[in-house]
């Protein structure tokens, strides 16, 4: 992810609102739209629903991942500006100690009798939550009493007691019901005997989080069924050491996020990111450190995902309860390293020598790998495919779109982008030797649109049902490419410019998300022939099976449509289903916690043989059962 997509929006709107499936026309004639089911194009990879996380805002942190403290490693000092802990007893009464710290840098000391809080926490009445503290210090020091806490009053909270302390940390289980409802909730850990307490680290969860992340998050997902998630950046990657983030969750350190704002604690790493894909069925694909990370640390973190037991790395690995290596097919060679944002970046010439090196390296761990390489359409992408070809089995690209005022140009802006990406890896195609008998093809792994106030924390902008026809239109290029396009990752997946997005206690999924879920689930395999007149935009393709033709809509306009339409190539049943995603206003928007305004309709139709109904500014999906 980039701060450049501005300036590439700037110079897209500039492009031909024409494309080759939308036919300029009498702007007085009614729209019409034809399909020839005949004239099939290269089956569509479903890869193209592909997912991207990153470490940035409360993507994971907030979103996926379950944790309800923050800085639970105290990253930061107790009682400092920006601190989320609070010393009980007085200012004096905390203190962080650097002497043998049980993780990081420092760890709280408390005088005794004192303690510490965190409040803000959003606890459910009747909602059951687990967690664990590490203690230790003075004999004296007990008991500890750890609260969990929804009112002002004495019975309005819990408490589990750990009777002694240690001089060496020891860990004591918590377990906690909320008694009631509060946006308000605190954690307090008090000591109230003499001397000394040491506190390691915390953790607090909701009880029925799935081997730590979200329920909620998790099921919202699943509809989604994206079939490769992209992690773990981004930007973020360029300064990130995989292996800060192995073993013993509460020991592994916390750091200043390199790339974005905030605290990286390092509890979701590579094992538990590849945990998150084997509960939602997904493919990994990780992007590995090539901006400041070196060839050697890649290589490594190829062997700790796919090497056997008896590989170092591998043994590494099974010691962290994981005997079985992962299989993990799809790896990145870094991010943006075009960008003089990007952590490591250097000059083009550097960097192709750079990736060949890292590419050699991680094949020579596991020859099996899929290999997509740093490209940017121009003379980035010209030059990895001329001196890299050999080194990688595909090619990224990234972008992002603003917003425009007028609805149309706003919706196309998306298959705008992806056709000029295409357009320029098809002159690649016919002009570099280097391509001879290859078949490098694209992996559009950061695109979405990028735009507006940060409503979910840090990046967290939110998405409108304009949104949504955009990123429709956008699965529509995606159909008519789809003998280049091999993968496209929708940036980003939960919150940060999310296809979901999540308060503390609820979760929904945008109106962009519902476009991907639709089209995931219903829309065909193999693509056919279509057009439309301007502005619609129109994309048809044949289910697997062949039993049904799908043909998908999008009308940009504020005026509902009953669109005539004619068909070669193929013979209707009569019957079908529709789904439709529509409004009469293109800004509206879906929170979590509240009724949805932007939902999926779904109906039976039939005699469709000479006539498709569209809403006003709506996508639209017809499954039409065939003879």
């Amino acid at each position: 992810m980039s701060w450049r997509f501005s300036a590439l929006w700037a110079a897209a709107i500039t492009l031909s609102l024409g494309i080759s499936a939308v036919r300029a026309g009498d702007p007085q004639a009614p729209p019409e739209i034809t399909v020839d089911a005949a004239k099939t194009r290269e089956p569509l990879s479903k890869y193209i629903y592909g997912q991207f996380i990153e470490h940035l805002g409360r993507c994971i942190y907030g979103g996926i991942w379950s944790e309800m403290l923050e800085d639970r490693k105290f990253f930061l000092d107790v009682g400092a500006a920006g601190s989320p802990w609070k010393p009980l007893g007085g200012k004096d009464a905390c203190v962080m100690d650097e002497t043998d710290p049980f993780v990081g840098r420092h760890t709280p000391r408390i005088t005794v009798p004192g303690g510490i809080v965190q409040g803000d926490l959003a606890l459910r009445k009747g909602k059951n939550y687990v967690g664990r503290i590490w203690l230790a210090g003075d004999a004296a020091a007990g008991p500890v009493q750890v609260s969990l806490v929804w009112g002002q009053l004495a019975s309005q909270r819990q408490t589990v007691t750990v009777d002694a302390v240690t001089a060496s940390f020891a860990k004591t289980p918590l377990g906690f019901t909320a008694g009631g409802d509060t946006e308000q909730g605190r954690l307090e850990v008090v000591a109230s005997g003499k001397g000394s307490l040491r506190v390691g680290t915390l953790s607090l969860m909701p009880a029925d989080n799935v081997e730590g992340m979200r329920a909620d998050t998790l099921a919202l997902l699943k509809q989604l069924d994206a079939p490769v998630y992209r992690w773990p950046g981004g930007n973020f990657v360029s300064g990130y050491n995989w292996k800060d983030a192995i073993g013993d969750p509460d020991r592994r350190p916390p750091r200043k996020n390199p790339a974005w704002q905030g605290i990286e604690h390092h509890d979701f790493g590579l094992d538990e990111f590849l945990t998150f894909c084997r509960t939602l069925g997904t493919e990994p694909y990780i992007a590995v450190n090539s901006g400041l990370g070196d060839v050697q640390s890649a290589a490594d973190e190829v062997q700790y995902a796919n090497g056997a037991a008896d590989t170092p790395m591998g043994a590494l690995r099974a010691k962290h309860g994981h005997p079985l290596p992962y299989q993990v097919k799809w790896w990145g060679v870094g991010n943006e390293m075009y960008g003089n944002w990007q952590l490591g970046h250097m000059p083009l010439e550097k960097y192709v020598l750079k990736h060949n090196e890292f590419a050699r390296a991680m094949r020579a761990v596991d020859p099996t790998i899929r290999l997509v390489a740093v490209g940017d359409a121009g003379r980035w992408s010209e030059t990895m495919l001329r001196d890299c070809a050999g080194q990688m089995d595909l090619i990224s690209e990234h972008f992002y779109r603003g917003s425009l005022p007028e609805l149309v140009a706003h919706v196309r802006q998306m298959p705008n982008a992806i056709r000029a990406k295409a357009a320029a890896h098809r002159r690649y195609r016919e002009q570099l030797e280097s391509l001879r008998g290859k078949d490098i093809r694209i992996a559009m792994d950061e695109w979405n649109y990028w735009y507006g106030p940060h409503v979910f924390g840090e990046q967290g902008s939110r998405y409108r049902l304009r949104d949504a026809l955009g990123i429709a239109a956008g699965l529509h290029e995606y159909a008519r490419q789809s003998d280049l396009v091999f993968m496209a990752n929708y940036a980003q997946t939960v919150n940060v410019i999310g296809a979901l997005k999540t308060t503390k206690t609820d979760a929904a999924l945008e109106t962009t998300g519902l476009v991907l879920a639709l089209y995931r689930r219903h829309f065909g395999t193999l693509p056919v022939a279509a057009s439309a007149a301007a502005p619609l935009d129109v994309a048809a393709a044949w289910t697997a099976d062949r039993k049904a033709l799908t043909v998908a809509i999008v009308n940009p306009t504020l005026k509902k449509l009953d669109i005539p339409w004619k068909l070669s190539g193929a013979k209707l049943a009569g019957g079908g289903r529709r789904w439709q995603i529509a409004g009469e206003d293109p800004m509206a928007y879906n929170d979590p916690g509240k009724p949805p305004r932007v939902t999926i309709e779904e109906a039976a139709v039939s005699d469709t043989a000479e006539r498709l109904p569209v809403a006003a500014c709506s996508v639209t999906l017809f499954a039409l059962d065939a003879k």
